[in-house]
């Protein structure tokens, strides 16, 4: 009987599957009550002293903190440092909106990475790279956490999307394709964006109130109260929040036959049902 039973934990322990990454505590209080279902992620825009002592401040607080320079265990793993626990509710996501629901704290687990953000100079912003160790270990948290609360794609989502306009972050550089490439994140197919385009040219203006505001209020974007006007600045932030996600290489904010394009894709993939996609198709582009 003793055999069997140690055969047993050895068969249970054998099956178990660590982490390839550890968790630093710091840990910080938050309020009980967080059911995730969204994952944020955000850039500090402080270095990583400042960034501790700003998230620790009570003010605004965070789950995952991912510095700079992620630490290296001897066994050769990074190392996250953790905050908040995820069951509780953590101060990182203020005003915000994604598909009808809103103030995302107690619906989301936040992760902070240390970046500078941008640098306002003569030609515009100065956008600042993210350290590969950075997003191969965001890449491990993220997984996991997404794994732990069954969180859709189209819910892993930058501060920006979910308050455009307010917030900025984790900005142009942040290299969601790459993550959606590892499973984190949504991204749309490039066929389905071809079709959607119908030969047009990737610049060619169009009227944002036709098509494409309806396709970003469908996949989860809060449509400004008031933008009755076609170059509106609401309409202009909102527009540039969804290019620096899923459109990088250009973020004017111009209403674009290729924006348009990329936001029915994304529609068509995970938010429209058959019969939508159906009059989606039929509908002149």
């Amino acid at each position: 009987m003793k055999y069997i039973l140690l055969l047993l934990s050895l068969v249970l322990v054998g099956c178990q599957t660590p982490r390839d990454y550890t968790i630093s505590q710091y840990p910080i209080a938050g309020k009980a009550g967080n059911t995730p279902k969204f994952l944020i992620i955000h850039y500090t825009a402080l270095n990583d002293t400042d960034s501790i002592n700003v998230l620790s401040s009570g003010q605004v607080s965070i789950h995952y903190l991912i510095p700079s320079i992620p630490e290296v265990e001897i066994t050769g793993r990074l190392t996250a440092i953790q905050m908040v626990d995820e069951k509780s509710i953590a101060w990182h996501a203020g005003q915000s909106y994604w598909q009808q629901m809103q103030g995302l704290n107690k619906y989301s687990v936040g992760i902070e990475i240390v970046n500078r953000g941008f640098q306002t100079r003569l030609l515009g912003r100065h956008w600042f790279a993210y350290q590969p160790a950075q997003i191969e270990l965001l890449a491990k948290l993220a997984k996991d956490i997404i794994q732990r609360y069954d969180i859709a794609p189209e819910n892993v989502l930058g501060h920006s999307d979910i308050s455009p306009g307010r917030k900025v972050d984790p900005g142009r550089l942040f290299p969601w394709q790459q993550l959606a490439e590892q499973g984190i994140g949504a991204w749309p197919e490039q066929q389905t964006v071809k079709y959607y385009l119908a030969g047009r040219p990737v610049n060619k203006l169009v009227d944002p109130h036709d098509k494409l505001l309806p396709a970003l209020e469908r996949y989860g974007y809060q449509l400004p109260v008031s933008s009755t006007s076609m170059n509106s600045l609401s309409i202009k932030l909102l527009i540039q929040a969804f290019q620096m996600h899923f459109r990088p290489a250009d973020i004017s904010g111009i209403a674009d036959a290729e924006t348009e394009a990329i936001a029915l894709a994304l529609v068509e993939k995970y938010r429209a049902s058959k019969q939508q996609i159906i009059t989606i198709n039929k509908s002149s582009i």
